[in-house]
C-alpha cells in the first residue's frame, strides 16, 4: 500500500459506500461530518441527502451517487457494508476498487471478512471493521444511531488507518484500534452468535436477551464459541461470556438486531457468516458445537418471502 492514498482531483478525501444500509450510512456520515466527500455506489433508491439521527438531533450531509463503477472515480477509502451473503452481488463495484492503494473497511458481521473481499478484490487492503453501535434505517439515506457501551468502532492497528480514525473521531464516532483483531472479531462474534439468531428465531427485540431462559441459551451458544475461538488463536475465556451477557442488559430493549430486521422484512438472513462460519471453524478443529449446529439448522430452514 502506498503512503499517500489516491485522492480525487479536488484533493478532498472521499469515501465510497458500497451498501447504503443502516450501518454503512452511519459510518460514512461521521466522515462526512469531518469534511469528507461521500459517494454512494449503486443505491437502488437514490437520495438527495444523507441523514443521521441520534436522540432528538438529525444532521444532514451532501452525497454523490455513482450509478456504475465507471462513474466512481478515485476514492480515499471504501466502506463495504452489504450483508456478508450479498458480497457477490456487489462484485462489480469491488472489481473497480481492486488496487493496492485502496483500503476497504469491511463492516460485516461474523467471520471471514478478508476472505470474502479477496474473492473479488484481492489487491485491495481489507480492514475488518468491528461495529458496536446499533443502527436502524428509517428511509433511503436516513439512519438512526444508538450508542451501546464505550466504543463504537474498532479498526486494525498499524494498517494505515490513522486518517480514517481521526476523521471518524472528529465526526463524533468513538473509534479505537487493536493489534489483536483476531480476539476483537471473535469477542464481537460472542454477542452476534447469540443475539442475532435468538432475536431472529423468537421474533423479539433485544429485550428478550434479558429473560432467564434466553440468557441460558445465550450462555451455552457463547461457551461453544469460546472453545472454537481459542482454537483459532483468540484470547477468550469464560469471563468474556459473562461480560457479554452483562452487556446484553445494557442494550436498549427496543433495539433490533440486523438479523431480526431481515426476518421481519422477509429478506435472506446473514447467518452463514456468523453461525455457519463458526460451525465450519469448529469442524476444522474437530470440536463439537451442538447448540450452534442446531441453531444453524433452524436459521437455514427460514426462507425469505417470495415477491411477485
Amino acid at each position: 500500500m502506498t503512503d499517500t492514498p489516491l485522492l480525487p482531483a479536488t484533493g478532498q478525501p472521499t469515501v465510497a459506500l458500497i451498501g447504503a444500509g443502516a450501518v454503512g450510512l452511519a459510518l460514512v456520515a461521521t466522515l462526512a461530518h469531518a469534511g469528507w466527500g461521500v459517494t454512494v455506489c449503486g443505491a437502488r433508491t437514490p437520495f438527495d441527502r444523507l441523514c443521521l439521527s441520534e436522540g432528538r438531533q438529525t444532521a444532514t450531509y451532501p452525497v454523490r451517487h455513482a450509478r456504475t463503477p465507471e462513474e466512481l472515480g478515485a476514492c480515499t477509502v471504501v466502506v463495504l457494508a452489504v450483508k456478508a451473503h450479498q458480497t457477490a452481488d456487489v462484485a462489480h463495484w469491488l472489481h473497480a476498487v481492486n488496487r493496492p492503494d485502496v483500503r476497504v473497511l469491511v463492516a460485516q458481521n461474523g467471520l471471514e471478512q478478508r476472505e470474502r473481499l479477496a474473492l473479488h478484490a484481492p489487491m485491495a487492503v481489507g480492514l475488518p471493521t468491528v461495529v458496536y453501535f446499533n443502527a436502524e434505517r428509517l428511509a433511503p439515506g436516513w439512519t438512526v444511531l444508538r450508542r451501546i457501551g464505550a466504543v463504537d468502532v474498532c479498526l486494525p492497528q498499524g494498517a494505515g488507518v490513522q486518517d480514517v480514525v481521526m476523521a471518524m473521531q472528529q465526526g463524533g464516532m468513538r473509534v479505537t484500534t487493536a493489534a489483536d483483531m483476531t480476539t476483537v472479531v471473535w469477542t464481537k462474534l460472542l454477542a452476534n452468535s447469540a443475539a442475532n439468531p435468538l432475536t431472529a428465531l423468537s421474533g423479539r427485540h433485544t429485550g428478550v436477551m434479558r429473560e432467564p431462559e434466553m440468557i441460558a441459551n445465550a450462555r451455552q451458544i457463547m461457551t461453544e464459541v469460546v472453545q472454537v475461538g481459542q482454537a483459532e488463536g483468540a484470547s477468550l475465556t469464560a469471563q468474556n461470556v459473562e461480560e457479554t451477557i452483562a452487556w446484553f442488559q445494557t442494550i436498549p430493549p427496543d433495539s433490533t438486531t440486523s438479523m431480526l430486521q431481515d426476518r421481519l422484512a422477509g429478506r435472506p438472513l446473514e447467518y452463514d457468516a456468523i453461525t455457519g462460519a463458526l460451525v465450519r471453524a469448529a469442524d476444522r478443529h474437530g470440536l463439537g458445537v451442538p447448540l450452534n449446529r442446531f441453531v444453524l439448522g433452524l436459521l437455514s430452514a427460514i426462507k425469505p418471502m417470495q415477491t411477485s
